[in-house]
């Protein structure tokens, strides 16, 4: 069962972020100073951990919701493996 998310409000959070490690290179360039590179780095990381957050709340609440309302059995224990299989390499 596949059903269609739409992530495009993400898309100016990414530019953002994207604007931000496009900061980060120049920073770096012009040989600014290592706390601020690394301040900018953990904004842009952070920034990138909050869109993560927000597309896995969208699939959590659409695709999953969906697969647990009117999916089969395998694909409820298909979907919990997903999930499962996205929060370990979320905590690596």
């Amino acid at each position: 069962m596949q059903h269609s998310t739409s992530h495009l409000q993400e898309i100016d959070r990414l530019k953002k972020i994207e604007g931000q490690i496009r900061g980060v290179i120049r920073m770096i360039e012009e040989q600014r100073y290592c706390v601020d590179i690394l301040t900018l780095i953990a904004a842009a990381c952070n920034a990138l951990k909050r869109v993560e957050e927000s597309i896995l709340e969208r699939h959590l609440r659409s695709c999953v919701d969906a697969s647990f309302e009117g999916g089969s059995a395998e694909e409820r224990a298909e979907k919990i493996e997903e999930i499962i299989t996205l929060l370990r390499r979320a905590r690596r």
